[in-house]
């Protein structure tokens, strides 16, 4: 945490407000290390922070990042994954990715440490758009983007109506709302196209843009306005087929690890003095 004023300590920790906890600090109520503090002082983490008896711990900050994943690099959390998201990004809060991107495509990568928010997104039947640009290695004709676009029988299933536009001879943009694996790529082949280049570059009102290769950056305060707008209503109980199940068993085990990672913290915590 570093040094940290400490009225908005107490605010970042869910106490109260800034301005409320200076008044605690000022009536006296409001102790580091056994002393009473002062109104404008500064903590650190290895002092112990208490209002009246009750130890203060420090809450976790939210984080919500746009990524531009590169290609070869791999959507996992294995720890053996030389070249995985969690180890190439190298984030100090532990994160995770809200949906995959295949070791050979790029773009956009939305990463965060809020699990409410990635069961929202990526529960099967709330069809949140993902729009993507492809290059493939022949020509795109009208006939094949009504064929991708009316539904294409992959993975024992037919996938869902979808927006497709073509964009050059050998390109096309495609918007999903649904995420099977590696979909656009098996949609291709089995309309006999092979695709040489895929690159995300939205996800539902988040968008690449100029983000460069690599690089990643926090969401506007207008962006998750209306993210967290879009996801309000999202169903915490949808219908699904196996496809979604497997998705929805690897979203759990991804939540799991980062409820763990948190208790461990919160452990460690305890043991030690702020």
């Amino acid at each position: 945490m570093g040094q940290i004023r400490l009225n908005k300590f107490l605010a970042q920790s869910g106490v109260c407000s800034r301005r409320e906890a200076d008044r605690l600090i000022a009536e006296g109520r409001v102790t580091v290390d056994g002393r009473t503090a002062q109104v404008g002082m500064s903590v650190s983490e290895e002092q112990e922070v208490r209002v009246g008896k009750k130890i203060v711990q420090a809450q976790e900050q939210p984080v919500f990042l746009a990524v531009n994943k590169p290609v070869g690099i791999v959507c996992t959390e294995e720890k053996r994954e030389r070249d995985s998201i969690i180890r190439f990004l190298n984030y100090p809060v532990r994160i995770t990715y809200i949906g995959r991107l295949d070791k050979d495509s790029e773009g956009l990568l939305l990463m965060t440490n809020q699990g409410d928010v990635i069961n929202k997104m990526m529960r099967s039947g709330n069809r949140h758009e993902k729009e993507y640009e492809v290059t493939v290695d022949k020509p795109v004709t009208d006939a094949f983007c009504r064929a991708m676009a009316g539904g294409v029988h992959i993975l024992d299933t037919i996938t869902r109506s979808c927006t497709v536009e073509k964009t050059g001879k050998y390109k096309f943009r495609i918007i999903l709302t649904q995420g099977l694996n590696r979909q656009i790529r098996r949609m291709c082949e089995a309309l006999g196209y092979h695709v040489a280049a895929l690159k995300r570059v939205r996800i539902m009102n988040i968008e690449l843009g100029d983000l460069q290769t690599g690089a990643y950056r926090e969401l506007t305060e207008e962006e998750l306005a209306e993210l967290f707008a879009r996801i309000r209503n999202s169903s915490n109980a949808p219908v699904m087929d196996e496809k979604a199940v497997c998705e929805q068993r690897e979203i759990h085990r991804r939540l799991s690890k980062l409820q763990k990672s948190d208790k461990k913290k919160e452990k460690q915590r305890s043991g030690n003095r702020w």
